[in-house]
């Protein structure tokens, strides 16, 4: 019994020095790719960034929240943040700690709300009770994506044929519009090349909005 309850604590042990091993290689190569990018990286925790971007409902779930590992500067012009973020669901035994990554781009324009992100099956299930989203003459990438708006004129200028190209040929994350910024995240942390493509798609969605939606929202603002 003795040599099993120890045999348990060494693998503890070795658990524990490859997750702290595991971390400082990924902050390492996080840093690495900053300073190619150009990107200030800090490692430390930042705890205000659900506060600065309070639009976005993924940087507020749990308690515990906080971003690290977070790269900030501009990317093709745009204000750029890339982070992972760390929060906690539950309490006592059932505490549970969520870790992802996410990439925030500043918009030229204002904006208005809009969510894009995979169609799940339980997606269909609340079809059925009336809750649906928002479907496109794309039937692929109406099945794909599951798209959300209170102005549904706002999605179908947004959403046209040469976006849902864009979305349907990029890697798949989860977007939110929010006033002046935009995000892109998954339920898992990235490597270097994911917070790049995250960064490629938004900066291919501000392309292309189209000119008429862009006039229209400077003019709004103005």
């Amino acid at each position: 019994m003795q040599a099993v309850i120890g045999l348990f604590i060494i693998l503890f042990v070795a658990l524990v020095i490859y997750a702290f091993y595991a971390a400082a290689q990924r902050r390492k190569a996080l840093g690495a790719w900053a300073r190619r990018r150009g990107l200030r990286f800090d490692s430390s925790k930042d705890d205000g960034l659900a506060d600065r971007f309070p639009e976005f409902g993924c940087l507020r779930e749990g308690s515990d929240r906080y971003a690290y590992n977070v790269s900030r500067g501009e990317w093709d012009g745009h204000p750029m943040t890339a982070f992972d973020y760390h929060y906690e669901t539950g309490s006592g035994d059932d505490k549970s700690s969520h870790r992802f990554s996410a990439v925030i781009l500043g918009s030229p324009i204002p904006l208005k709300p809009l969510h894009i992100r995979r169609e799940h099956f339980f997606d269909k299930v609340t079809e059925f009770f009336g809750f649906d989203d928002i479907d496109f003459e794309s039937a692929e990438f109406s099945r794909r994506f599951h798209v959300k708006s209170a102005d549904k004129r706002w999605a179908y200028g947004v959403i046209h044929q040469g976006m849902m190209e864009h979305l349907m040929s990029a890697p798949e994350f989860s977007i939110q519009f929010g006033v002046m910024y935009v995000i892109a995240w998954r339920s898992a942390t990235f490597k270097a090349e994911n917070f790049e493509a995250a960064a490629e798609l938004i900066r291919g969605m501000f392309a292309r909005l189209p000119s008429y939606l862009v006039s229209q929202q400077k003019g709004e603002s103005a």
